[in-house]
């Protein structure tokens, strides 16, 4: 994901004695000239921020007392998140004899005071709540924190807390670091904030706060080194314990073949990321992730109306909060592809510049993505991509081998399919026996080792619960073209002919094949052969096989009707003459 913004706590990080460091203003400088948002997150009241700290505007925004304060310097707007403080609580402080301060939300005294403050509080009965910062003690209105402060300042940038990194060193910082998507520790600051952080800062001060943001303006996007809090979970071992995939900073690769689970899990997967607040683009071929619909903030596109172009998509997502699954069930193969070949390259120069989408979903890969136009259309720096496919062999090699990539497999019983999942096994001395992939259940899928998640073996796990319904669509199958050489031949005089590619193909030239020709391929079992080898699907291939079987005590031109008939019926091709 893109590095979008940068929070940044005062007094102990940036600042010493309450003077900001001045390696550090010229690091946010060069910050914001790479076009990445500085904000100040701090628990001081915002005019004695402005006394100690002179001119704000290096920063796109400040959140000041804690949360309860934004302030955008470049247009001087002043927020106020919370309430004043109430005056029978002031006035009990004055009769305690506790020296504080007030801002617009906060009272402010020594963390010494602290339980003659709860005492306070409860006998008046108050909704107040108490945050220590260090030797200081911070009283607020309920639901205020840095992170709060910082979403609301966010949102209005039109940025998202999943491409920002917030830096702090003591407790109240604690809520910062959680709630983006880098928390980031100084050495020198509190321990129990270090020991929840996703990296440490080392160094004494300041001046190496200073010296980590430089080195952020040489990245492109989030650190994928270390994988970070976030997580979805996909399901559980048999011995119950949980799997769960790390969200940042990878593509994920499901593959199994058709009817296996993949759009399943794939949709699992998608719920997750939805509601943990991320960003996602659904390129749904046929229609199986509408449902998706449901989830709040997402926006369904396509379908019945014509797919959205550059300028409605980029309207669509700038809101961080916002996905979008753009449904193209209603287009031809050939319209899919060309709609592809221009929205792919789109949506990778959207997340260069943007951050969003943090994630791209394409269904039914293999039909896009293959060699060498698939290392074209995946932008393999940024990542962040979710590959579902029957046909992963398929796959341009450089996009699915690419490192630190995610592989993830339902049942497959395709030999040559299995072949190149064992391939991409990535872990030394780890091996995966080609029987694993066709043992898998309906309702289980495998990890493969390679990633950290793993470790260093093959996860096999069962399948977790959906939120959302999911439709199996067979009518995708219709118009989707094989290889060229799984195409099924029909011959004529002895000679090749004409050649299916698809189903719809298929049945066509059924229809156009004279009586003379027929025995042969039935006494093959020709037809049933294609459909399970090819296609893979068992049920209609022995429906067919038993079809093929009746030869010599049902005509051979009935035969190839039935044949028609139930290709039809599976893949809900409307009849000819409709």
């Amino acid at each position: 994901m893109k590095l979008g913004a940068v929070a940044l706590d005062y007094d102990g990080t940036i600042a010493t004695e309450g003077v900001m460091d001045s390696g550090v203003r010229d690091a946010i400088a060069q910050l914001r000239l790479h076009g990445i948002a500085v904000v100040l997150a701090t628990g001081r009241r915002l005019y004695d921020l402005k006394a100690v700290a002179g001119n704000l505007e290096c920063f796109n925004a400040v959140v000041a007392e804690n949360g309860a304060v934004l302030y955008f310097p470049e247009s001087q707007r002043h927020v106020v998140m919370g309430h004043a403080p109430a005056p029978a609580f002031v006035k009990g402080l004055r009769q305690l004899g506790i020296l504080f301060d007030t801002g617009d939300c906060v009272v402010e005294t020594g963390a010494v005071h602290a339980l003659s403050v709860l005492q306070l509080i409860q006998s008046l009965e108050l909704p107040l709540t108490l945050a220590f910062n260090r030797s200081r003690l911070m009283v607020l209105p309920p639901g205020i924190a840095k992170s709060i402060g910082l979403a609301r300042v966010l949102a209005t940038l039109r940025l998202s807390i999943h491409n920002t990194v917030g830096i702090g060193e003591a407790e109240n910082d604690h809520d910062l670091l959680d709630a983006c998507e880098v928390g980031v520790a100084v050495e020198w600051g509190s321990r129990a904030l270090r020991s929840v952080a996703d990296e440490i800062i080392a160094g004494t001060g300041p001046s190496a706060v200073a010296a980590y943001l430089y080195g952020l303006t040489r990245q492109i996007r989030l650190s994928a080194n270390q994988m970070g809090r976030r997580r979805v979970q996909l399901g559980h071992l048999h011995d119950g314990r949980p799997v769960q995939l790390a969200i940042r900073g990878r593509t994920v690769i499901i593959a199994g073949e058709p009817g296996s689970g993949k759009s399943w899990l794939a949709g699992l997967h998608c719920e997750q990321l939805i509601l943990q607040g991320y960003c996602l683009c659904i390129i749904d071929p046929e229609g199986d992730y509408r449902s998706l619909e449901a989830l709040p903030g997402v926006v369904l596109m396509g379908g019945d109306d014509p797919p959205p172009r550059a300028r409605e998509l980029n309207q669509t997502l700038r809101y961080p909060d916002v996905s979008v699954v753009i449904d193209l069930s209603k287009l031809s193969h050939q319209e899919k592809d060309e709609y592809l070949r221009e929205l792919l390259p789109m949506l990778a120069a959207m997340r260069r510049q943007t951050g969003l989408p943090h994630k791209i979903l394409l269904d039914e890969a293999h039909y896009y993505l293959s060699a060498p136009e698939g290392r074209r259309l995946v932008d393999a720096e940024m990542a962040g991509y979710i590959l579902v496919t029957y046909r992963v062999s398929g796959i341009d090699e450089q996009v699915r081998d690419a490192a630190n990539t995610v592989v993830m497999v339902t049942r497959e019983t395709d030999v040559q399919e299995q072949q190149t999942l064992s391939r991409m096994c990535h872990a030394p001395g780890a091996e995966v026996p080609p029987r694993l992939f066709q043992e898998l259940r309906l309702s289980e899928a495998a990890l493969l080792p390679g990633v950290e998640e793993s470790h260093g073996q093959v996860q096999r796990f069962q399948i977790g619960p959906r939120l959302t319904s999911h439709v199996r669509h067979r009518s995708k199958y219709l118009d989707m073209p094989v290889g060229e050489p799984k195409g099924f031949v029909f011959t004529r005089d002895g000679q090749p002919g004409p050649k299916a590619r698809s189903l719809k193909d298929f049945v066509d030239l059924l229809a156009q094949l004279p009586d003379a020709e027929l025995a042969p391929y039935l006494q093959r079992h020709d037809f049933s052969k294609w459909l399970g080898q090819v296609f893979r699907d068992c049920p209609l291939a022995t429906h067919v096989r038993a079809i093929e079987s009746r030869l010599g005590i049902d005509r051979p031109r009935d035969l190839l009707n039935d044949i028609s008939q139930a290709v039809r019926a599976r893949y809900q091709i409307t009849p000819l003459g409709v």
